[in-house]
């Protein structure tokens, strides 16, 4: 998936799921924003489909036609963040998932993504199983909790991942660590390729991906810990830190549509 520890780009569930709430959208312009630079994205099992392989902008026009709930879900081993168990595998796997409920029933949408081409000009293939699942919400909204209690707990982790990275002084040793950390200082949801956020939901957003950059760029500079136990405790911070901040950017996607 698109590291959600980057600044500029979101996994493909959350960006997917946030235009699917979005009422009166544009089809094509929700399936240009998911997709970006991947070839086209291809989609296995979307229910009452005539073809066994169809495009994305088919998902988008089943997923946004009536009454619906939507939710992108970043599981982890060990963490499986609300995914129902039939996609719970799959979702882990790949580090997201789609989540949606309409009045037929509910789904789990899980990309898959192979890589290709070169670092200097890399290219994606990403094909989306679909599968049905029970009912997610209350299980979804029990893991994740509120949006205000999920800004909440950010805030805390905020100053945990930013003594880590301060104790770390990673742009002393590091060439690239001192633009990297400006662009952690500076990022927005300006330039997301997402339709208009609320308030809230963009501060969560924001300060949620803030901080998975941080741990991306402190778990990368663990040689600067003094000693196995200060190395320890660390990653126990930042693991707690990553949990908080991958349930919060999901908890940004949650939302229903009457």
């Amino acid at each position: 998936m698109r590291g959600v520890s980057e600044t500029t780009t979101l996994p493909r569930s959350v960006v997917l799921a946030l235009w699917l709430q979005a009422l009166g959208a544009s089809h094509g312009l929700a399936v240009r924003s998911v997709t970006d630079d991947d070839e086209p994205h291809a989609v296995l099992g979307l229910p009452g489909a005539e073809a066994e392989q169809v495009t994305l902008k088919e998902l988008v026009a089943t997923f946004s036609d009536g009454p619906r709930e939507v939710c992108a879900v970043l599981p982890a081993p060990g963490d499986p963040s609300g995914v129902p168990a039939a996609a719970t595998a799959a979702a882990t796997e790949s580090g997201e998932c789609l989540l949606v409920t309409t009045s037929a029933g509910s789904w789990a949408a899980v990309p898959r993504v192979t890589a290709f081409g070169t670092a200097l000009e890399p290219g994606h293939l990403v094909s989306w199983q679909v599968v049905e699942v029970p009912p997610w919400s209350t299980l979804v909204a029990g893991t994740l909790g509120s949006l205000a209690d999920a800004e909440r707990e950010l805030r805390g982790s905020l100053v945990v991942a930013t003594d880590a990275l301060d104790a770390l002084d990673v742009a002393r040793w590091r060439d690239d660590a001192a633009d990297a950390i400006e662009r952690v200082r500076s990022s927005s949801t300006s330039g997301w390729p997402v339709p208009d956020l609320d308030g809230r939901r963009a501060r969560v957003m924001q300060l949620a991906t803030r901080l998975l950059a941080i741990v991306d760029l402190a778990t990368d500079d663990d040689g600067a810990a003094v000693n196995l136990w200060q190395m320890d405790q660390r990653s126990t911070a930042l693991r707690e830190v990553e949990r908080t901040a991958r349930r919060a950017l999901s908890a940004a996607t949650y939302g229903s549509v009457p």
